[in-house]
């Protein structure tokens, strides 16, 4: 009898989903067994979380079941892993089950944690203090929003890294057009906090996104490293000293890896895995690869990151297997559409050493999305990406587009 070597992949989001069917594609049913264990059977479309604080989506429009996205030929798993044990090639199950494995593709995401912010989960919280970066918390501001007459709306980043780095300001854009339809928008205050010194965290898209807000009259607040709440009297409190008022506080939470990681002993402070940025294999365990938001990588947590990564993960893994040194690498590929309201949005394209430049996209000339610009074609460009996403990304069906960065159709000026 032939052994079956086997694969486990830990975490079944977009991650692992992406890398179970380009290992099942890539992999022979008779020699390769493939197993992905996820506690939660439940898949959102993480990016529509944005949407639904102000009316744009329901849940119904981000909620699907994971195993419609996963080869039937695998063995998918419900269940809590109790943690890694990656000298003895194992993941142990809180029930008591153990996987053995011959290469571990571990893509446990990261997840919020309110908890480690003093103050901010006691008493006003999803009262006036929300996140959107939980279906809770953006089904919670949607039904504040709804009644809410005006005042002061902080947004705020509580500390780097975080998932989707656009995503705060893509909020206060649509907020600011939220509250101009409704006829309020005299009545609102927007500020915008952030520990980074400008809108973002490279050059050219800071200037661009910084004179959006500017001309929207959304008041950037820099350099601001949220301490704690004061959710009795509506303030937050920076560690040097400053303060912020709020009405209404929308708040992106500490994020951190998830805990397995921590009982595994495989993480740093944050509970991310040390990982090679290029080559995306594990520092520590040749055989253990890590995908998406859960490694250390200098890249943002971004889908777009998980999906570039994930074509290169099959390559280097699939070498790794056949006993050949890896030959691909990751440039830190990642792009995101930016929602700028009042049915425009923009979009980057960049990587670990190219910032976002100014130029068209996919295609040099024709575009049609164009970078670093504000266009109506970008948001239709991002509305549309939820289909591709269902259908395409998860799926590992082919997009028209690298994961590697080019600089065809770019202005590097």
């Amino acid at each position: 009898m032939n052994y079956m070597k086997k694969i486990v992949i830990v975490g079944a989001g977009t991650a692992g989903t992406m890398m179970a069917n380009k290992l099942r594609k890539a992999l022979s049913k008779s020699e390769w067994e493939i197993t992905i264990i996820d506690k939660y059977k439940t898949h959102y479309y993480q990016p529509g979380f944005l949407f639904i604080p102000f009316g744009g989506y329901t849940k119904e429009d981000v909620v699907k079941q994971k195993d419609v996205f996963l080869p039937k030929d695998i063995n998918l798993i419900y269940a809590e892993v109790d943690r890694i044990d990656a000298i003895q090639n194992q993941v142990l199950l809180t029930d008591g089950k153990i996987y053995k494995y011959d290469y571990l593709v571990i893509a446990t995401g990261c997840q919020t944690r309110p908890e480690e912010t003093p103050g901010l989960k006691e008493a006003n919280w999803y009262k006036n203090i929300f996140d959107f970066y939980t279906i809770e918390g953006a089904i919670a501001l949607h039904e504040f929003f709804k009644n809410w007459q005006g005042g002061r709306l902080v947004m705020t980043i509580t500390e780097l890294p975080f998932k989707c780095p656009v995503a705060p300001l893509e909020f206060v854009f649509l907020a600011d057009a939220y509250f101009t339809k409704r006829g309020i928008r005299d009545k609102v205050e927007i500020i915008f906090t952030t520990p980074m010194s400008g809108a973002f965290t490279k050059p050219k898209a800071t200037a661009m996104l910084g004179k959006l807000l500017e001309e929207k009259n959304i008041k950037l607040v820099p350099d601001f490293y949220v301490e704690s709440v004061d959710s009795e009297n509506n303030i937050i409190h920076s560690y040097d000293g400053k303060e912020v008022a709020y009405d209404c506080l929308t708040i992106v939470p500490v994020n951190m890896g998830d805990e397995v990681i921590a009982r595994s002993g495989l993480g740093d402070d944050l509970n991310f895995i040390p990982t090679d940025k290029n080559t995306l294999r594990s520092n520590a365990f040749e055989n253990v690869f890590v995908l998406g938001d859960a490694s250390n990588i200098p890249a943002s947590k971004a889908g777009s990151v998980a999906h570039f990564s994930a074509d290169v993960l099959i390559g280097n893994m699939l070498e790794t297997i056949n006993g050949q040194p890896m030959t691909h690498s990751f440039d830190g590929h990642a792009n995101c559409y930016i929602e700028t309201g009042f049915g425009k949005a923009s979009l980057i394209d960049f990587n670990y050493t190219t910032e976002p430049l100014s130029g068209k996209y996919p295609v040099p000339v024709i575009g049609p999305f164009s970078l670093l610009g504000n266009s109506w074609i970008n948001h239709l460009g991002k509305l549309a990406f939820k289909t591709m996403y269902w259908e395409f990304l998860l799926k590992d069906r082919k997009l028209p587009v690298s994961n590697k960065m080019s600089m065809a159709g770019k202005n590097n000026d």
